[in-house]
């Protein structure tokens, strides 16, 4: 009797391995997504392109069915969205899945294969305001341009007028301001578009008690000064922001939020919370900055954000520059730094420092001393004005004797800060002024420093985009004799600061037929110019020329001299501030040649 037995031919991994080559193999390819508007303009199109989401999934290479499926159900509020904007409120859209309606495809029953997606959008026509009105508004109060009868009804300026009229209000001390009624309508008779909108401007409150949440080492009483909300004051929502603003300056905090209470207070008083989260006590940094040159610069911070539990900030900082310089020795230096937030009023810091350093240049060798106070008064995130007294020693070795210099000096500045980003700017401007008359004591005679720094950026296109930067820098000195002003008050050009491509601070008053030595000058100017273009995503090529100038006297005299170089850069963005390479060479005046090599953290300027 004979037996039958099955016997697998593969066995259990051939199976899998057969399943695995049968599942690879492609039972349809997608298509490209056929994308068609009729009406409208070309700008139109290309904002419709640009909210699909389907388009966007194909550019993502999300084309599985079930990421093309839902893309598509999506598409029609997105696009309606998109055409409401411009005005269009009677368009006809179809998304087709393989020749069906994607909004008649049920969740469950999605295909579980797409090939085909079509979208067609009939924009129909252009909607525009019959009727353009937000009421009551508080006087002054500014509409949106184009919100007015006759204009293209786009659905974003009904929203912006509301916000606007509710800001208004709110900018007088109707903080619960907001909509009571709205009437609009589209008539598709007569292609317009309705917009009439009520408002609640509510009562006029006042400032209620400010409730601290989530300090732990933090005073409460403190962060009540820091912050300055006015108590008791008719609410500005413009206090609030500075408010918060003021805290988050301290850098004592990750995240600061003020809240408005929902309910009022009687009679009039609103309630403010301020959820707080403490930043970790201590921080420090390092950084280097190389240069053919003038060699390696070393510099590195400790900081304690927090000292006394009243917002102080502790700062130590050190720098050891010039390691392996060709021309000058080693310098270094020490800082302590005590910043005291809310000193005297919310908006003003109170910073106490004291610096102990050693210079060792090509021309003089210093051992200098500074203690002092400045106070700096913020009026914006943007500007701000500083005042101090300071007390300066240095006592100076050079080839033609030895110098003590003691004086006071009295900084007053100010500094004016839009840009967008500090390490690399890509618009807005920047200045920084300075006007210290000092007081000699001894040999050292008395006058006044004053120099300025301002920088400009203008950014043009976008997918590849080219930066236009440029610097301005002067500086004088008034009321001394040359050989009586501290040595580190005279000015220098050449270098990384100033103009590369010549050596470090290689232009200066040329004193070696009288006293066989040279020093720095009392009338200072430096300009540069960069063109910062984009390659990819990270990398950025730059093209830089500078040029510098210093006299002994008054700008632009005989027997002042100048200076320039010219070069080309490579910048790599790290997400923190770009790397930064600069080659540069001589192109202008007899104090340098051959090639500079600067290597460091962040644009030039």
């Amino acid at each position: 009797m004979s037996e039958y037995r099955y016997r697998p031919i593969f066995g259990a991994a051939g199976l899998f391995a057969l399943a695995c080559v049968f599942s690879a193999l492609p039972v349809g390819a997608f298509e490209p997504v056929e994308f068609k508007v009729s009406g409208g303009s070309k700008s139109l199109e290309s904002d419709l392109r640009s909210a699909s989401l389907v388009l966007a999934a194909e550019r993502d290479g999300k084309v599985a069915a079930e990421d093309i499926v839902s893309a598509a159900r999506a598409e029609y509020g997105r696009l309606i969205n998109a055409l409401y904007a411009s005005g269009y409120y009677a368009p006809v859209i179809h998304v087709l899945v393989d020749g069906r309606e994607a909004a008649s495809i049920a969740p469950l029953e999605s295909p579980a294969q797409v090939g085909r997606v079509t979208v067609t959008v009939e924009t129909g026509p252009a909607f525009k305001f019959s009727q353009a009105r937000v009421a009551p508004l508080p006087r002054d109060t500014e509409m949106p341009e184009g919100f007015a009868t006759g204009e293209r009804a786009r659905s974003g300026l009904v929203k912006d007028a509301v916000q606007a009229g509710v800001d208004g209000w709110r900018g007088y001390g109707h903080a619960k301001a907001q909509v009571s009624a709205q009437d609009v309508v589209a008539d598709h008779k007569t292609n317009t578009l309705s917009a009439q909108v009520a408002l609640d401007p509510g009562p006029r409150l006042r400032f209620g008690k400010l409730v601290v949440e989530g300090e732990q080492r933090m005073r409460e009483r403190r962060i009540h000064k820091i912050a300055g909300l006015p108590e008791g004051e008719v609410y500005d929502p413009e206090e609030l922001k500075r408010s918060a603003d003021r805290l988050r300056r301290t850098g004592v905090f990750r995240s600061v939020s003020l809240v408005e209470d929902d309910t009022i207070t009687r009679p009039d008083l609103l309630g403010i919370t301020a959820t707080v989260v403490e930043e970790k006590l201590r921080r420090y940094s390092i950084g280097a900055e190389v240069a053919s040159f003038e060699g390696l610069d070393l510099t590195g911070y400790w900081l304690h954000r927090n000292l006394l539990g009243g917002g102080e900030r502790f700062k130590v900082d050190g720098e050891i520059s010039n390691i392996g310089a060709q021309k000058s020795g080693i310098d270094y230096a020490i800082g302590l730094t005590l910043d005291r937030p809310a000193t005297l009023t919310p908006d003003t810091t109170l910073s106490l420092h004291t610096d102990l350093g050693h210079l060792d240049e090509e021309d003089y060798r210093a051992d200098v001393f500074a203690l002092g106070f400045t106070f700096s008064q913020y009026f914006s995130e943007q500007l701000t004005v500083r005042a101090g007294l300071e007390y300066n020693y240095a006592k100076v070795d050079d080839e033609i004797d030895i110098y003590t210099y003691k004086h006071l000096a009295l900084p007053l500045g100010v500094t004016w800060d839009t840009r967008d980003e500090k390490l690399d700017a890509t618009k807005g401007y920047y200045v920084d002024a300075e006007f210290r008359p000092f007081l000699g004591f001894g040999t050292t005679d008395s006058g006044a420093r004053v120099k300025a720094d301002g920088r400009a950026y203008v950014t043009f296109g976008e997918a590849r985009p080219v930066t236009l930067a440029a610097r301005a820098q002067i500086g004088a000195v008034f009321g001394s004799d040359l050989i009586a002003t501290p040595r580190d008050y005279l000015f220098y050009s050449g270098g990384g600061g100033t103009v590369r491509g010549q050596p470090y601070q290689s232009l200066g008053v040329d004193l070696r037929k009288i006293y066989g030595d040279k020093i720095g000058g009392t009338a200072f100017a430096a300009v540069s110019g960069e063109v910062r273009a984009r390659v990819t995503e990270k990398i950025g090529v730059v093209g830089f020329v500078d040029a510098g100038y210093v006299s002994p006297l008054d700008f632009f005299d005989e027997f002042g001299d100048w200076h320039a170089g010219a070069g080309l850069g490579i910048r790599y963005d790290t997400g923190f501030g770009p790397i930064r390479l600069d080659v540069a060479a001589p192109v202008g005046g007899d104090t340098g040649e051959g090639v500079q090599i600067y290597v460091g953290i962040g644009q030039a300027f």
